[in-house]
């Protein structure tokens, strides 16, 4: 995997529970592993947002920026968030009624007990990273 290069994003990873930093990792490879098979995104930008890895495409501007984070309210679970003023997260939710669990509009909520739904995660990545292309078009 990608080593982290922003050094404030890698201690934020470095601070959270060992479980937790384990499953959010897995969540960062998968971002970074989709940007890179999705032509036209190009690099993502790692960098935090309300102090928690986001990932933009600010070479591209092909997308909308993910997140990821705990759920504070809930230990055992964490998210991958996205912008609440987009239609993403209404989509997913037509596409992916059973297989994702969802908070509001902005995002896809998951469980340490459950395995990560990978083929589901990764098209919303994708269509996420490629949002603003996909609505210019």
């Amino acid at each position: 995997m990608e080593q982290i290069r922003n050094v404030a994003v890698a201690q934020t990873f470095a601070a959270y529970p060992p479980d937790l930093r384990r499953r959010l990792m897995v969540l960062r490879g998968l971002i970074l592993d989709t940007a890179a098979a999705t032509p036209g995104v190009g690099e993502i930008e790692e960098t935090l947002k309300w102090g928690e890895p986001a990932y933009l495409t600010s070479a591209s501007k092909s997308g909308s920026t993910l997140r990821l984070g705990p759920i504070k309210s809930s230990p055992s679970q964490y998210a991958l968030y996205f912008n609440c003023k987009t239609t993403l997260v209404d989509t997913f939710r037509t596409l992916f009624p059973v297989e994702l669990r969802y908070d509001g509009n902005r995002a896809i909520v998951l469980d340490a007990a459950d395995a990560v739904p990978r083929d589901a995660l990764a098209f919303c990545i994708q269509a996420a990273l490629t949002y603003h292309r996909r609505k210019s078009s």
